[in-house]
């Protein structure tokens, strides 16, 4: 739906819209499944190697299962499939915040965060990779994220007590790093730019009100049932709605730190993560390049 039509409508009605788009997406999938058109975790090992992504790699993913079509074994067959393709070397990430709306509310009614039964609201593929045996969760309460593999404790360790959660010890920061890679799995910039705040976080006095003035203190439960407080702040929501993360994408794709590339049904970006993370910080110091400005200003 378009941003501004976004910004205009009562989330009521939002809500009614995108529940009569999942129904039409379900409905697509089972007339998929009739038809043999079916996907399964060895179409998405040869599709993701083919992509690009190879054993060893940094890999933090965003997804959609629905837009995807009808996935054998559903969230399964694709974690699986990324797991076996990055191998015993690589590091596979996702995103899972337990909030899928504004930061100021979801921290407004906050009791604690649940580091270890909080669930992911963002989607169906992080929520399954979550409660992975094996996958350790970050414990920031506005945008944990879990992952699988040998760096883990570098990836995901540290992110307990920043006051933003976008920083150097984020998740966010740390793939750059390691020169990982981000799979955009069916969405777009526009409704998973976590890693595009990472700029705001590095540049001192960012040009932006981006985060809202008030602090605020959170308790969060660790996995051994422990209660820790920290402080946090969230987004500004009226600086929010000006994002234009789409905008960027021509920007990225000029200078080859992004692909367009199909999975499934599914539109997909790759990204080469500090290739991104450099050509906004260049943009931002040469031209003011930002998501809320993608031509800069």
């Amino acid at each position: 739906m378009n941003r501004l039509i976004r910004k205009m409508v009562p989330e009521y009605f939002l809500n009614l819209y995108r529940l009569k788009k999942k129904k039409r997406q379900e409905l697509r999938r089972n007339k998929d499944q009739r038809k043999g058109r079916v996907f399964n975790k060895q179409y998405f090992i040869r599709k993701f190697r083919k992509i690009g992504i190879k054993p060893g790699d940094t890999l933090l993913v965003h997804s959609s299962l629905s837009k995807i079509g009808f996935v054998e074994n559903g969230a399964k067959d694709i974690v699986e499939a990324l797991l076996e393709v990055v191998g015993d070397k690589g590091n596979v990430l996702m995103p899972n915040s337990p909030n899928a709306g504004l930061q100021l509310d979801y921290i407004r009614s906050l009791d604690f965060f649940d580091v270890a039964n909080a669930p992911s609201k963002l989607g169906a593929v992080s929520e399954y990779f979550r409660k992975l045996p094996d996958a350790v969760r970050s414990e920031h309460p506005t945008e944990p994220v879990s992952c699988i593999g040998p760096d883990t404790e570098f990836l995901v360790g540290h992110h307990f007590g920043n006051e933003t959660p976008y920083n150097k010890n984020s998740p966010f920061y740390r793939i750059t790093e390691l020169n990982g890679k981000i799979l955009y799995l069916g969405v777009s910039l526009d409704n998973a730019g976590t890693s595009l705040h990472v700029l705001e976080d590095l540049i001192e006095n960012f040009k932006f009100p981006v985060y809202y003035p008030e602090s605020f203190d959170i308790k969060v439960r660790f996995e051994n049932r422990t209660l820790r407080s920290m402080q946090t702040f969230v987004h500004n929501p009226d600086q929010s709605k000006k994002r234009k993360c789409n905008g960027l994408i021509p920007l990225f794709e000029e200078r080859g730190v992004l692909k367009h590339v199909m999975v499934g049904k599914a539109k997909s970006l790759l990204v080469d993560a500090k290739g991104m993370l450099d050509v906004m910080l260049e943009e931002y110091k040469k031209k003011g390049v930002t998501m809320y400005t993608p031509k800069g200003s």
